[in-house]
């Protein structure tokens, strides 16, 4: 079973920077995708980045250019980099991953506790 566990979130006014980790742990095989999902009051979750085990990126329109999503296998971490950030980008932030065990037969999502993100003047 994969455990995910994020950091780095926490209070910065308009135009600042954030980076969150997440750190993958425990027992897991093949991590086929890996990525970061918001979720404000009020909104349903959304996806943010997302990263494929070839390396193949995606973004939602409203954070290219400003966002960035990155790995590092050999410590089984996963970043997003959050630049020139604005009060609407105020979530919880979680990390995802979709875990494939016997050539692809099994697939299972996990997801991360999340860690506030809260961007105000």
């Amino acid at each position: 079973q994969v455990q995910l566990v994020e950091s780095g979130g926490g209070l910065v006014q308009p135009g600042g920077s954030l980076r969150l980790s997440c750190t993958a742990s425990g027992s897991f095989s093949y991590i086929a995708y890996t990525g970061w999902y918001r979720q404000a009051p009020g909104k349903e979750r959304e996806l943010v980045a997302g990263i494929a085990q070839s390396g193949s990126t995606k973004y939602a329109d409203y954070v290219k250019g400003r966002f960035t999503i990155s790995r590092d296998n050999a410590k089984n971490m996963v970043y997003l980099q959050m630049n020139s950030l604005n009060t609407e980008d105020t979530a919880v932030y979680l990390c995802y991953v979709i875990e494939e065990k016997v050539g692809g037969i099994y697939k299972y999502e996990h997801w991360g506790q999340g860690t506030q993100v809260t961007v105000s003047s």
